[in-house]
């Protein structure tokens, strides 16, 4: 198993224009992605987590990450998957729409972990777009790589907003993941949101030990699919 915490070409783009508004924690894997390994990465299938700030780990170490923990489990089970990091801190459904195709051209993909949303909800943006560009990263995931088994994070906000904007949030991932007959996880930061100890300051990003419990939560999910 190899884990790449984001690859040199995707931060090559980023830093050629995709815009966030904190910058992400990932680094590029370094001889990881050579032409060299070629042959092993064939064996392989990868485990894309395409997701903002919290699955880029932002204010803990890349290692420390919910996908990096993943891939030590992948690892310590010798299962024959890459685990890739495709996290982006500030990023918006928009942003991941619009970079999708770039990312999902690098590597065959064949479970994509997809976590976005909660910027959405933060910044109070109409939750009909978000509905649209989560739909539409599903249906392009889904014509681009038909085989890909698609898992959806689902998030909640607080009630900042007000209560009828936060319930309709939480709900939101749930209509997406009937509709589309995804595989669900109802709430990833389970166990973990609003907990104080086990979020950084900013009270939204978890803590390596909150992180930790992230891990378990969507290994319950993403174990059965491989």
């Amino acid at each position: 198993m190899k884990y790449l915490p984001g690859s040199a070409l995707l931060l090559a783009l980023l830093a050629a224009g995709c815009h966030s508004d904190t910058p992400a924690t990932t680094a590029a894997a370094p001889a990881a992605t050579t032409t060299a390994e070629a042959p092993a990465a064939k064996s392989q299938q990868t485990i894309l987590f395409f997701g903002d700030s919290i699955t880029a780990g932002l204010g803990v170490d890349p290692d420390e990450a919910y996908p990096a923990l993943i891939g030590n489990k992948v690892d310590s089970l010798h299962l024959p998957y890459t685990v890739v990091n495709a996290g982006l801190s500030g990023e918006t459904t928009a942003g991941g729409r619009s970079r999708l195709h770039w990312v999902l051209s690098r590597q065959p993909v064949h479970v994509f972990v997809l976590e976005l949303g909660g910027n959405d909800g933060l910044r109070g943006l109409p939750l009909t777009d978000t509905r649209k560009n989560l739909q539409a990263i599903i249906d392009t995931v889904r014509q681009e790589s038909p085989q890909t088994k698609i898992v959806l994070a689902g998030m909640q906000i607080p009630p900042n907003m007000g209560p009828a904007y936060a319930a309709e949030f939480k709900q939101l991932y749930a209509d997406i993941a009937t509709k589309n007959k995804l595989t669900l996880i109802p709430f990833l930061l389970e166990n973990v949101g609003g907990i104080a100890k086990l979020n950084q300051a900013d009270g939204i990003h978890p803590t390596p030990e909150g992180h930790r419990l992230v891990a378990r939560t969507v290994w319950r999910t993403v174990q059965p699919l491989l």
